[in-house]
């Protein structure tokens, strides 16, 4: 089969791998029908995640087909089209009870990290019944994509770890993929003043076509000067940082109100300096971490039932065989109008 393999910071080529196996009797195989690239790929790809070994397959995001599976699955058989959890979970361990999958001990955030990943052909997913979702009969596979991920990201580390509530003035510091999923997300809370911050005005233009309520374009105002104008200098009460650079994290720092929130969602690669001087005596909250996935259920019932879009943030579409291409665009968001990339086998 074809994988998207990495080979070192900078280093990734479209080569030759096995066909992935059964190992254990959780195992599932699944032929990829559509996968995607995401900003941890490319965080990957810098450096930022020293973890990954050279000579694993990328991807952690996509929807298949069951080829194989082990002999203790119970819930899948082949030939079931289904979607792909970024996060394995075994079910049975004291994370796991706690719904942290994140943190599941034989599991959590493996696929294309601690094993091969979904940027191919095939791919093996651990403890199958508990880490894929069947498909429901005519739901749009590409819009299903983003639930891998990307959505329950937005919503769990960014608009519920924040404790978006209704009337809530919030702030989304980075209009890509994942700020835009928190953006459709946080919708469900109701909040009273949705602000998206970004350099580029195309995506802050896409913002507001998303229900954001006013944007702030970087390098024209500065953020916090404008953000603080807009909430009468109080600030905002959940500030979602969405980058993962120490720019825009110190952004949320200086326009989170008195007893507000900071959600920390991007992925870090260097430290951020904490203005704890300053923030000890507002009374905030500051969360962070990897999604868990336990909203995914939910997410795939309001996009059945039309109350969510992920199809919004797909702008580019490719053949598997063409990812390279798609690296390419995807890396180059800010030059290409690109959002996220759709790869179909």
């Amino acid at each position: 089969m074809k994988a998207l393999v990495y080979f070192g910071p900078g280093k990734k080529d479209w080569v030759e791998k096995p066909i992935p196996t059964i190992q254990n009797s959780t195992d599932v195989i699944v032929r990829i029908t559509k996968t995607t690239i995401c900003g941890s790929d490319l965080h990957i790809l810098k450096g930022d995640v020293p973890s990954v070994s050279e000579g694993t397959t990328l991807g952690h995001e996509g929807v298949g087909i069951v080829e194989e599976v082990g002999s203790a699955v119970r819930n899948f058989s082949n030939g079931d089209a289904v979607l792909i959890s970024c996060i394995t979970k075994c079910g049975a361990c004291e994370n796991c009870k706690r719904q942290l999958y994140s943190h599941c001990s034989d599991g959590g955030w493996q696929l294309g990290g601690a094993i091969d990943g979904t940027q191919a052909e095939y791919v093996r997913i651990p403890h199958g019944d508990n880490s894929l979702y069947p498909i429901p009969a005519g739901a749009n596979e590409e819009a299903l994509v983003m639930l891998s991920d990307i959505m329950p990201t937005g919503l769990e580390i960014g608009v519920q770890a924040g404790g978006v509530k209704p009337g809530d003035s919030i702030a989304i510091v980075g209009a890509g993929p994942v700020g835009m999923s928190a953006l459709l997300t946080a919708q469900f809370y109701a909040p009273g003043q949705i602000v998206m911050i970004d350099m580029d005005p195309a995506r802050l233009g896409l913002a507001r076509q998303f229900g954001a309520t006013d944007t702030i374009q970087v390098g024209l105002e500065d953020p916090v000067v404008r953000a603080m104008d807009m909430t009468g200098g109080k600030g905002v009460d959940v500030a979602i940082e969405a980058v993962g650079v120490p720019a825009t994290f110190d952004i949320c720092q200086k326009i989170v109100s008195a007893g507000g929130n900071i959600a920390n969602v991007g992925v870090h690669g260097s430290p951020v300096t904490l203005h704890i001087e300053e923030l000890w005596i507002k009374n905030i909250n500051i969360s962070m971490g990897l999604v868990n996935t336990n909203t995914t259920p939910m997410l795939m019932k309001a996009v059945q039932a039309g109350k969510a879009d992920p199809l919004k943030l797909i702008t580019h579409r490719f053949n598997l065989d063409d990812i390279l291409t798609a690296y390419e665009v995807f890396g180059n968001a800010a030059n290409e109008k690109a959002m996220k990339v759709i790869l179909s086998a």
